[in-house]
This record gives structure tokens, sequence and C-alpha cells, in this order.
């Protein structure tokens, strides 16, 4: 049992009505879960409003409800606050709840469009492979030391954040790599967490089905690095024009990496291979097992914060040579007779497909043909949908447009609409296959010797959600099998 006054900690109050001194038990923003003497917290959300349900959790047994609004009729023995924003206080209230988890370790946090995945669990492998304990909060998985738990979302709620932290420091972890979401930012879900540091990928079109615009989604992931404190650091990559912008306002020390500008931390590429890539990183040359020039990025990102997180030049090579790809990123089979590359990759936004494509359109000879099987998911941002036609069309030999991750929409409307960025005189590359498992089967059998296959969109995912259920669809397992069982 907490103390509510002390969970209320630097939580922005506008009026009280009963007593904060009442000892409570567990936080829910969820009425459901409310039991006796917890402390419902009342969220304004895109679908419900919580303030509709304060009764019902106070029938439950909330002793305490934290509101934007007070309710009208208020019930004798229950406190009820009223705060300037709910989605803020849960974030003060879970960080005081857990005696403030994050400043018992150091919390990089990584955010951008692209690569945070990479970046976060590479980071956790690296400084485990250097014998630390380490967390990691990502949208494939959260690792608390060698403890694994299954992820929902990139970012979770503050109350899960707080948990897993605690439950890190109760572990002896010293570092903790987060991916940071622009939805985790806007619902101020980092909010009241104590960063270390901080990492900007890049910036490109993606969630405009949630942000009003792309200055916006600039400006809500900037927000993260206004808010790092001045003993923190910040790492931006400058060949993305909004890596600047990133650290405009920022009191972190700031620190660059690049490929093709001036920067802190530079890279060139050496050898681009199928095997790996070989670099030179500030005059060190280094071969790692990752592919493509954004994984040099990722790469260029993780050796700037090893090092500003204490280790040594040359230790950091060392780990990064022997890194491993993360699951579903640029993840690849090769098939045993013919020789045929599959490639699987979470590519889901314009710019990661179009690195993908021209990351593999440098290491082949031309002589193989390049098949694409690609999709986009339901209720999400319909925007980009064109683009992913567009580049995937122009940049490959042959193309299957099939289903995502469709959730309420019709897959065939979703098809439809990828299909209209297709240029003219590449209509004769593309068709469409709504079924996925089919599409993957038909780009197997449309390879020959040496071609290669990728198969974009879903990447670490091994489910496909369909109006409200998820089912078993692994596109590395399906595609591994189907070229044994076609003998290729």
């Amino acid at each position: 049992m907490k103390i509510l006054k002390d969970i209320l900690y630097r939580v922005n109050i506008k009026a009280i009505a009963g007593n904060t001194g009442i000892a409570v038990g567990d936080l829910h923003f969820d009425s459901r879960k409310v039991q006796l003497n917890d402390v419902f917290i009342a969220i304004r959300g895109s679908l419900s409003d919580g303030h509709d349900f304060i009764k019902k959790a106070v029938d439950q047994g909330a002793l305490a409800v934290i509101c934007e609004e007070m309710p009208e009729h208020k019930v004798n023995g229950i406190t009820y606050v009223e705060v300037e924003d709910s989605k803020r206080a849960l974030a003060y209230m879970a960080s005081n709840y857990y005696e403030n988890p994050s400043e018992k370790l150091k919390l990089v946090g990584v955010t951008g469009t692209n690569g945070k995945t990479t970046i976060a669990t590479l980071l956790f492998q690296l400084f485990t492979n250097a014998g630390y304990k380490v967390g990691l909060l990502s949208t494939v998985k959260v690792m608390v030391g060698d403890k694994e738990y299954s992820a929902i979302r990139t970012t979770p709620d503050s109350i899960t954040i707080n948990s897993y932290l605690n439950e890190m420091n109760d572990a002896g972890v010293e570092f903790c790599f987060m991916e940071v979401s622009s939805h985790g930012i806007d619902q101020h879900r980092t909010t009241a967490l104590k960063f270390e540091g901080g990492i900007f990928t890049n910036l490109s079109h993606d969630h405009l089905d949630y942000h009003k615009d792309f200055a916006e989604y600039r400006d809500v992931k900037k927000r993260f690095f206004d808010e790092l404190p001045a003993s923190a650091f910040a790492i931006v990559n400058t060949d993305d024009k909004n890596g600047s912008v990133m650290i405009q306002n920022t009191k972190a020390k700031t620190f660059s990496y690049a490929l093709k500008s001036y920067a802190d931390y530079k890279a060139q590429i050496l050898e681009n291979q199928f095997t790996g890539l070989l670099l030179k990183i500030n005059d060190h040359e280094l071969w790692t097992k990752l592919i493509g020039h954004f994984n040099a990025y990722n790469i260029l990102a993780i050796y700037a914060t090893a090092e500003q997180l204490g280790l040594k030049s040359l230790e950091i090579l060392q780990l990064i040579s022997e890194l491993n790809s993360v699951s579903g990123r640029f993840q690849y089979v090769v098939s045993e007779k013919e020789k045929i590359t599959a490639i699987v990759d979470y590519a889901h936004t314009p710019d990661a497909l179009k690195n993908v494509l021209e990351t593999i359109n440098s290491i082949r000879t031309k002589n193989e043909e390049l098949i694409t099987v690609v999709g986009c998911g339901g209720d999400r941002d319909r925007t980009k949908r064109p683009k992913m036609g567009h580049i995937a069309s122009a940049l490959s030999t042959k193309v299957i447009f099939t289903s995502d991750n469709p959730r309420t929409e019709n897959p065939e409307t979703i098809i439809e609409e990828i299909e209209k960025g297709v240029e003219p005189q590449n209509f004769k590359k593309t068709m469409s296959i709504t079924n996925r498992k089919q599409a993957i089967k038909t780009a197997c059998q449309l390879a020959e010797n040496k071609d290669i296959i990728l198969i974009a969109g879903k990447g670490h995912e091994t489910y496909q959600e369909v109006k409200g259920e998820r089912f078993d669809f692994d596109d590395l397992k399906i595609v591994n099998e189907t070229l044994k069982q076609l003998g290729k």
C-alpha cells in the first residue's frame, strides 16, 4: 500500500475533494481492472473517455479517482483529485508509485521513424556481451536481463514501463535501452522518466493517421529531446535534415553521426555484401554481419552511444563485430538447391522499403530477379499506400501486392490504393494476390536460380490481424518451408 499524497508528487493538481493522506492499492486507467482500495485514473482516449467509467470504478472498490473534470455526484469516503492532464498525471504517479526506477539505472531512448528496434536491440545485445545486466523495451520484446516478456506496443503505458523498470532495479540491471514512439511521447508515456541519453535515427512518412501532418509528427519527436536533462546526451543523425531540428532546444550534450556529412561519428562503407559490411568508423576498420547502408547508420548510432556510456573504442568495435541481426530486420534464408535468397524485413514505411530495396540492388549483380511481396496495414496511414506501390514497382523486377494486417479494412481496397502509385511503365511487373501465404508461394514459384525474394512489411510479427482476430503467420517460416517443398 502507498500513501496517495506521495504518489501525487509533481502532479499539476487543480482541486481536491477528500483526503489524500489515505493508503491506496494499485493504479489503473482501465476500470475493469480496479479492485478494492485502488486508484482509478480517468484518461480521455480516441475511442472512449475514462470519465464515463468513474462510477463503475468506484462501484468496484476504487478509493481515489484522478480526473480532468470532477463528477457531478461524488461518493462519500472517496477522494477525487482534479488534474490539468490525466495522461501526464498518470506518468508522474506511476513513476512515484515505483519509487522512480528510471533514476536507478541508465535509460537510453531511441526515437525516429526507422531503426528504433534494431538500435535498441543491438545495444541490449552489445552491453549484455560486454558483461553487464541489461534491460530492453522494444516493439519485438521486453527483456529484464535474461528474462523475456512479449511486447504489446512499441512504447507501453506509464504503469507498465515503470513496473518493468522497477523489476530491472530488483534484478540489478545497469543499462536499459528503450524504443520511444511518437504516440508514446504525445500521450506522455515517457514523461517523468529520467533518460541518460536519447538517439534520433531519421524521420520519414509514417503515422499520419494519428498526427495531423508531418510537421506535428516531427515536433512530437522533438519534444523528447526538449525534455532531456542537462546531464543527458543526445545523439542525432545529421544526414537527415531533421537531425539538427531535434536538438535545437535541448539542454543535453549533443553529438552527431553521419555517412555523408561532417559529424562527430563518421563512417565510410568499404564493402557491402549479403554476408555483411566492411566499415571505416573514425579511422578504424570494422567488419559486421549486418547488411546495408541503413545498418551502417544503425552501427554508428550504437558505436556513439556505447562510447558515451563509458565503453572504450576498441572494445566497442570488437563487440559490434560479434552482433547478430535483429528478428525480422533483413533476416534471410538461402535455398539449398537453387540458392534463392529470401529476405524478410519489417519495412512498412516508404523510406524503409526504399532503403531495403536499394540495399539489395546495390549488392545483386542484376542477373537475378528481385521479386518483392508487399502490402500495407489496415486502419493506419492511408496516404503512404501509393508511395509504397510506387517504390516497390520502381525498384523490383517483379512485385506481388498482398495483404499485410488488414485489421478492420477490406484487404482488396488496401491493395487498390497501393496500386495507384504504380507508374504505367511498371504495370507489367505487378500482380495482386490478396492471400499473403499464396503470394509468398507464388514468389517462390516464380523465383529461379540465385533470384532474390523480399517479403516486406511484417518482419518479426508471427501473426496476421484480420477483423479483430490474430492468426498465426510467420513470413520467414512460410517462405523457408515453401522453398523446401518446391525442391528449390
